[in-house]
């Protein structure tokens, strides 16, 4: 057995989660926390990544759930998926910083993949990168995910998203098949 998957439970967020998920994921992208893992984006965005409204969404959404992901009873990361029509959406991923590089987020997006597949019956998994995160972009390019050259702007001056420290952010699309 994989050690990374070793201990881990995987559940549907609730409220109760809120705090927990919006600490993980701030801790996981911003601020000097974040530069303990690989997938920090401190030097590309201040401010903040998610908040309490937005991670409630996602759980109270009817298409969407919010994936988290405990280990002895602490949440070790989390994963939004949301199902649009014929593909499902991956996002709001996040790994404690402190586990990141054991391989535990690769065990957690092939658990999202199988979920996807066998609640919705999606042929693809769609996600959006920001375009400048090669070392991430590969990381996906690695697990089957790839480029599609589609584009979307980042939402520069919408703080909710973070404060932008360069001119040049915009998201890629990648795509998984998973039939």
């Amino acid at each position: 057995m994989d050690t990374a998957a070793t201990g881990l439970t995987f559940r549907d967020a609730t409220d109760a989660d809120v705090d927990a998920l919006v600490a993980l994921i701030e801790s996981a992208y911003r601020g000097d926390a974040s530069r303990a893992g690989w997938t920090t984006e401190a030097d590309i965005l201040e401010g903040q990544r998610t908040d309490p409204e937005g991670v409630r969404a996602v759980i109270k959404s009817s298409d969407s759930r919010l994936l988290t992901v405990e280990r002895a009873g602490a949440v070790v990361a989390c994963c939004q998926l949301e199902h649009r029509g014929d593909h499902a959406y991956f996002g709001m991923f996040a790994v404690s910083p402190a586990l990141q590089g054991g391989g535990l987020g690769k065990v957690i997006i092939g658990e999202a993949e199988r979920a996807a597949r066998e609640a919705w019956g999606v042929a693809a998994m769609h996600m959006t990168v920001i375009s400048v995160r090669d070392d991430l972009i590969a990381w996906y390019e690695r697990r089957g995910y790839r480029r599609t050259g589609e584009t979307t702007p980042f939402p520069y001056g919408d703080e909710r998203f973070g404060v932008p420290q360069r001119d040049d952010l915009e998201f890629e699309l990648l795509v998984k098949p998973l039939a």
